[in-house]
């Protein structure tokens, strides 16, 4: 269905933006409703959205927070 990375990650970023939902709740809802198992989407998330999924964790404290300067 997606011929790029960039095309699926747009893809899930546009669900999120119009549902609201975080983006990794809009990732394993397009898994589940397309019968794929999430580890096989591994390759076709973009540096981008790898971005916005992490912080999303972090900001959950799911992974540690990383430092960041006030420039």
């Amino acid at each position: 269905m997606f011929k790029t990375a960039n095309e699926f990650s747009l893809h899930i970023e546009k669900m999120a933006a119009e549902t609201g939902a975080s983006h990794m709740d809009t990732l394993l809802k397009y898994c589940e409703d397309n019968f794929i198992d999430p580890e096989d989407v591994g390759s076709l998330i973009s540096k981008p959205l790898k971005d916005k999924i992490e912080v999303e964790f972090q900001e959950l404290n799911y992974l540690p927070k990383q430092a960041t300067l006030d420039v």
